[in-house]
């Protein structure tokens, strides 16, 4: 890569290109290490200089698989389920369903791409090079900002759990101890950090098959005490569109943000360890986990517990879940429960860390972020990068310390508007991507364009939601003006950085590894 003091050689003026990496081969341009780094004038290579720029590429496809499903099965699951079931009844099924399908659209779409250009900065890198630079800033910062705000959302929810058992510990300083958890793990190496969320996800993943499984005995086998209900409760209270159709459609506000965090799969590409198998194991296993998981476990909460009951709940004790583990007479069901919500909420604080300092390290090589997050340590961590992410999470201890919460709330509002636009880049790309490909992809997305086209109709039927929930409507109000200073950003500063060179030497190198590993 070049050095951060050279300046820019000019701007990628076009969007799709027709000649792919592979076929390049720039004299001048740096080589990609067997490592799978890549040495640039003035730095030198990662293995040697502790001010390299490159990444380690030592992630499992197992590995991978459970780091996006660290960030897409958590509290949403766990705890927040309850308000989607108040809205919607027991068609909330419907609801997680049609989610289900915008995900695995989004994952699929989003995996054949990345088997094919396991590229640093991931999606973001992918939509400057088929849409152009500015699509492909603007869903970078936009993703960095969603990563940002949620590991500070969930180390807000760890201390909160951790309350729970110990209330005399203050929320600043839980908020403090859990992030020196994630930022140590973090720290050490990308190995590590795939090991330690692999463990985390794991837990979440048990907890679950356990609930499906306990669940399932007594929807249709049932007790002495407790005879099975069978599905009965999904009709019951109104039947099973008790406040019509139209609430499915509201549900989706709440139900479609359960899975975020699938865009780690993009992500974590420029580390995998074998990207062209990496990437498509885990994008096909994550996207029916998630799923099977969301589908079946709301159905047989709302089988159990009638649905009035079960959106009623009000924090850990109310939880569906702990209502469940309740009637099946599992002694400790709320202390269990508020377990497996605080691993949900740690593993995707450690998720987000992660995805935030890789994504900053990409806008910093490709010169549309501070110069200085560029840079990694011995051990290929952009250190650099995490620092910004440090200072956000001491800045959000601070504010719990003092009692100022109401900014949260603005926070998570524009990540629900960054969310749904980061998506829709990610089935725009693909949609530009598709009439390039090759044939060198390890996996075909089943239903190509077409499928890309339904997930867009899918997330406008999600957005339009803008209209009748409150959430959504200050999402809108707040996300298009940030939008609109991005742009302006862009347009002043950014776009005379921008250097088709750079974007392409991660392509060169996303293919040298690819290549290495086939």
């Amino acid at each position: 890569m070049d050095n951060e003091d050279t300046p820019s050689g000019g701007s990628h003026s076009s969007g799709t290109r027709s000649s792919h990496p592979s076929a390049q081969s720039d004299p001048q341009r740096p080589a990609a290490s067997s490592s799978g780094t890549v040495a640039g004038p003035g730095t030198g290579s990662t293995t040697a200089d502790p001010a390299a720029v490159g990444l380690s590429r030592t992630l499992s496809h197992r590995q991978m698989a459970m780091i996006a499903m660290g960030s897409a099965l958590g509290t949403g699951l766990f705890l927040g389920s309850g308000q989607a079931i108040a809205v919607a009844g027991p068609a909330v099924i419907i609801s997680f369903a049609i989610g289900s399908a915008i995900a695995a659209t989004i994952a699929l779409t989003m995996g054949e791409m990345a088997s094919r250009y396991p590229v640093r900065g991931g999606f973001g890198t992918l939509a400057a090079r088929f849409l152009s630079p500015f699509w492909g800033y603007l869903v970078r910062w936009l993703y960095w900002f969603v990563t940002l705000c949620v590991t500070g959302a969930e180390l807000v929810a760890c201390a909160t759990y951790l309350q729970y058992w110990f209330p005399q510990v203050h929320l600043g300083w839980g908020i403090l101890v859990f992030a020196v958890a994630v930022i140590a793990v973090n720290l050490y190496s990308v190995n590590s950090f795939g090991v330690i969320e692999f463990f985390l996800s794991s837990i979440k993943v048990i907890a679950v098959l356990a609930f499906i499984i306990v669940g399932l005995f007594f929807v249709f086998v049932g007790t002495g005490s407790h005879p099975a209900p069978g599905l009965q409760n999904w009709t019951n209270d109104g039947g099973f569109l008790p406040n019509g159709i139209g609430a499915v459609w509201l549900a989706m506000s709440i139900v479609m943000f359960s899975f975020g965090g699938i865009e780690l799969l993009s992500v974590s590409a420029a580390e995998a360890k074998n990207p062209a198998r990496s990437i498509r194991v885990a994008a096909q296993t994550t996207i029916v986990r998630l799923a099977f998981f969301y589908v079946m476990a709301i159905g047989i909460v709302v089988a159990l517990v009638p649905w009035q009951s079960a959106a009623q709940a009000d924090g850990v004790e109310q939880s569906p879940f702990v209502r469940v583990f309740d009637y099946a007479g599992i002694p400790g069901a709320a202390s269990i429960t508020n377990f497996v919500v605080l691993i949900a909420a740690l593993s995707a604080a450690n998720a987000n860390l992660y995805a935030s300092s890789r994504m900053m390290h990409s806008l910093s090589v490709d010169r549309l972020g501070p110069a200085f997050a560029r840079y990694t340590t011995r051990r290929n961590v952009p250190l650099a990068a995490m620092s910004l992410t440090i200072v956000f999470i001491v800045a959000v201890a601070i504010l719990a310390a003092t009692g100022v919460g109401n900014i949260f709330g603005l926070l998570m509002a524009i990540v629900v508007f960054s969310v749904t636009l980061v998506w829709a880049l990610i089935l725009v790309t693909y949609i530009a991507y598709r009439p390039t490909r090759d044939g060198l992809e390890t996996f075909h997305a089943p239903g190509g364009t077409v499928m890309a086209v339904l997930g867009l109709i899918g997330l406008v039927f999600v957005f339009s939601t803008v209209v009748a929930v409150e959430s959504m409507t200050l999402a809108a109000m707040l996300g298009v003006p940030a939008v609109a200073l991005m742009a302006i950003a862009y347009a002043a500063v950014f776009r005379r950085r921008v250097d088709a060179a750079e974007i392409d030497e991660s392509f060169v190198e996303a293919e040298q590894a690819r290549t290495l590993t086939d």
